[in-house]
């Protein structure tokens, strides 16, 4: 175990966590609601510290983001629990129950990613994801801290729902964000994750002014994806940025709810309204609806031509369209990691 950041000692050995919005006192012997920040005996700990539930070479397009790198790999991991309960969780099983971990520390995931690398592998660094690694904040950032300082880049793919502070003292360490937006009401984050909307839209906020930021909206039959609230999801995201992609998601019944797959209408009535005022929209995971490949939005030429999770880069000088020359936001369209010489950077200066 390792000591947990963010948080207060209270009287009789009570824990009070600032890490996220569930603002958990914890009882001595007990866990907040993540399940992995543990009491003992008045001392808050990360018990999901090194602990690895899921580990492998991902493409980037995956996570999914499809405007930081295309066409690049990178190094994938996970860990165990969740600051929120959502009853469509797609990876309840790390998520949520007790599944078997591998004990791996910072210095060597970091050695793992090189080693990529060195093996002739895209690898662009590493993704905490899989789970929610907002909660895994020690080890990731540790992690990052070394990633970085080894020529890595640092993707998360997070639910977004923590503290403002924690999550500024993060940014500074990360190069791209997918955020899952489940929703666009306080009720139904309420209702179906056990949350709250607020945090989240903070969050996608800050990080969109510190590094690339694509978001993710699962389509829950019934339940989010009425036009209307998809309508209030694109107008605050235009008001953000027209250019942070956005990812919608087809759902299909899982854990605790067993509504019907999202119906293909909804997604592609989903698409027409986001594509009225946002440049980049995508249907990830029903490719029969279309919408993977990446157009200049002011000319039309294709740009970024996708089959499953391949890209080809095929419309971009640099990070301009090469039929009108508009400037496209893609970070990172050519990926070269520049290791640095000396060794003693892959470890923990602490």
């Amino acid at each position: 175990m390792h000591e947990a950041l963010y948080y207060e000692k209270k009287e009789r050995k009570l824990t009070a966590c600032r890490l996220c919005p569930k603002l958990c006192t914890i009882r001595e012997g007990k866990s907040g609601f993540c399940r992995v920040r543990h009491n003992l005996e008045g001392t808050l700990f990360a018990t999901n510290y090194g602990q690895v539930t899921a580990f492998g070479l991902d493409p980037i397009e995956k996570k999914p983001l499809y405007h930081f790198c295309p066409g690049s790999a990178i190094l994938s991991v996970g860990t165990v629990g969740c600051n929120l309960r959502c009853g469509f969780c797609q990876n309840w099983s790390i998520a949520h129950g007790n599944p078997k971990t591998t004990d791996l520390t910072p210095v060597k995931l970091v050695e793992l990613a090189r080693l990529q690398i060195e093996r002739g592998y895209d690898n662009i660094g590493i993704a905490y994801t899989y789970s929610e690694p907002l909660i895994w904040y020690e080890f990731v950032l540790d992690t990052a801290r070394m990633a970085q300082a080894a020529g890595l880049k640092n993707v998360l793919v997070t639910n977004g729902y923590v503290n403002e502070t924690p999550l500024r003292e993060l940014l500074p360490y990360i190069d791209a964000m997918n955020i899952d937006v489940k929703g666009f009401t306080d009720e139904y984050y309420h209702d179906s994750c056990k949350g709250r909307l607020e945090p989240v839209v903070r969050t996608v906020e800050i990080a969109s002014q510190e590094c690339h930021v694509e978001l993710t909206n699962l389509l829950v039959t019934g339940l989010n994806d009425s036009p209307e609230e998809i309508g209030q999801l694109v107008d605050w995201i235009a008001s953000l940025d027209a250019t942070i992609p956005l990812h919608f998601s087809r759902y299909f019944p899982n854990f605790e709810v067993e509504h019907l797959p999202t119906p293909l209408k909804t997604l592609r009535q989903a698409l027409e309204i986001a594509r009225k005022k946002l440049d980049f929209v995508y249907i990830g995971n029903a490719p029969e609806v279309g919408s993977q490949d990446t157009y200049c939005p002011q000319c039309g030429e294709m740009l970024i031509n996708r089959t499953g999770y391949n890209s080809r880069v095929i419309g971009l000088s640099g990070s301009n369209c090469r039929g009108c020359g508009r400037a496209i936001k893609i970070t990172g369209n050519t990926c070269l990691i520049n290791l640095p010489q000396d060794e003693s950077l892959l470890y923990d200066p602490r």
